[in-house]
């Protein structure tokens, strides 16, 4: 802390020295600004705050070993990741992923399109982690389906993200889903179980509302999804059994199995159940002659660590059956460590808290702080126009005001992703909302009014706070 109390621009300027140089990494880079441009911002704001300190009364000495504390604080994190990475490539090799999307297309129902869209989106999005892919892929393919049938796109592309937001958001595959509870100071599967108290119902909300606007549309015919069927079912051994391995993850996390340990069983069993399910697979992926212990494990050892990708006869399928194992997980894993550092030199050098007075001084009841903290999260998805960052800044802002007021860490995680990742999507300028803008070919303001999940979540977590319903304390 310092020894004199900081003026309030300068306890800012580290934050606005980080959306101005988000800002502008977003124009410049766009996409790809989470390839390092934003992680460098985190790190040339992080300085920013330590010359501050440092003017300010701070100790160099202090402000690193803030730092330190920081980072040790995400190892668990840092490991969940990795593992997740490795776990995506052996449920990829071992055909888990593509039987979920197999069986997932089969509940398309014209007399229920946006209901079902809805669910095809959130299974894919729960098996993989990721709601960019799940829209690029199967996305694009469930909007073509509901323009032939006469729908909006707009309506249709709110379908679309409203479940695939919803299965991204509760998948421990989701690298916002792990990167929330790491900021709030809680694990990966208290924060998901506890998430469900609101994203329940907030997506069944959302279920009822596209089941009542679907049955006034009358649909032309039933577009064939054949070819993607056969596509999946010629490249991979389709069996029911393939769902053990995904029963058993979610066993074990409905057991309070530590994460670590449950994700590294899940990924050990992907890989077994590669070998014996998909043998051509395996093959193909090392491209020898035939199924050897040696060409076995490098695919296994390939998909965990690595790049891999299965090619059918319909590309579209094929966008979506590729993975890049632990190394995909790189960007994230720096991400987090460059955010450590920024939220470490804000809280040693006291700006965080600074900066924060006047805000907390208006949260002075359970509902207004979460109301507070879930718009914080959203301008903070305006302003710097990236959810990671409208998940880290507020986290690290309110962490120890959650603390003092004795409430759990996981109202504060279920907050930042209530309101900080699914409002990501409905702004024109954020990396989410431009990216899938583009990807479906739909303004940003088209489909805005028809994320009904994305609308809905904020408020609802802000009602449970005022309301107190599922409010968690700190045990005493």
């Amino acid at each position: 802390m310092t020894d004199k109390k900081t003026p309030y621009f300068f306890a800012l300027l580290p934050i606005l020295v980080l959306i101005a140089l988000l800002a502008y990494n977003v124009f410049l880079y766009g996409d790809n600004s989470l390839g390092g441009a934003n992680q460098l911002a985190l790190l040339f704001a992080a300085a920013t705050a330590t010359i501050v300190g440092i003017k300010f009364g701070a100790k160099w000495k202090t402000i690193l070993d803030g730092i330190s504390k920081s980072i040790s604080n995400t190892t668990p994190s840092l490991i969940i990741l990795l593992l997740i990475g490795s776990l995506s490539g052996t449920w990829l090799l071992s055909g888990i992923v593509p039987a979920m999307i197999y069986y997932g297309l089969q509940i398309l129902s014209p007399e229920i399109f946006l209901f079902a869209t809805a669910i095809i989106t959130t299974i894919i999005s729960l098996s993989t982690g990721s709601s960019w892919s799940t829209i690029a892929t199967i996305g694009i393919a469930l909007l073509g389906i509901g323009q032939a049938l006469g729908m909006p796109t707009g309506l249709i592309s709110g379908a679309i993200i409203s479940g695939a937001y919803f299965g991204d958001k509760m998948s421990p595959l989701s690298d916002t889903t792990n990167l929330a509870p790491a900021m709030a100071g809680t694990d990966l599967f208290t924060h998901i179980r506890y998430m469900m108290y609101t994203t329940i119902p907030s997506f069944a909300i959302t279920l009822i509302i596209f089941l009542v606007i679907g049955f006034t549309y009358t649909t032309i015919e039933e577009q064939d999804i054949n070819g993607l069927l056969s596509a999946i079912s010629n490249s991979f051994n389709i069996s029911g059994w393939l769902f053990l391995v995904p029963i058993l993850v979610i066993v074990l996390i409905i057991k309070k199995t530590p994460a670590i340990p449950a994700l590294l069983a899940g990924t050990l069993l992907g890989g077994i159940f590669a070998i014996i399910f998909q043998p051509d697979v395996v093959i193909s992926i090392t491209s020898t002659a035939s199924l050897t212990f040696s060409s076995a494990y490098i695919a296994v050892i390939n998909a965990m660590g690595g790049e891999i990708s299965i090619t059918t006869e319909n590309e579209m399928i094929n966008n979506l059956l590729s993975t890049g194992g632990m190394y995909g997980m790189l960007n994230t894993v720096w991400l987090i460590i460059c955010a450590m550092i920024f939220g470490g030199a804000m809280e040693a050098t006291g700006l965080v808290r600074r900066v924060a007075e006047p805000i907390i001084s208006y949260a002075q009841s359970t509902g207004s702080l979460i109301a507070t903290t879930a718009g914080t999260c959203v301008f903070f998805n305006i302003t710097a126009s990236d959810q990671y960052l409208a998940i880290v800044v507020p986290g690290r802002m309110y962490a120890d005001t959650y603390k003092e007021k004795g409430l759990a860490p996981e109202n504060l995680s279920r907050t930042l992703e209530d309101a900080g990742t699914v409002t990501s999507v409905l702004v024109p300028w954020n990396t989410c909302g431009a990216t899938q803008s583009a990807v479906l070919g739909v303004a940003t303001f088209a489909y805005l009014p028809f994320c009904f999940f994305n609308l809905i979540s904020p408020i609802m977590t802000i009602a449970y706070g005022y309301f107190g319903v599922r409010i968690k304390k700190l045990a005493q």
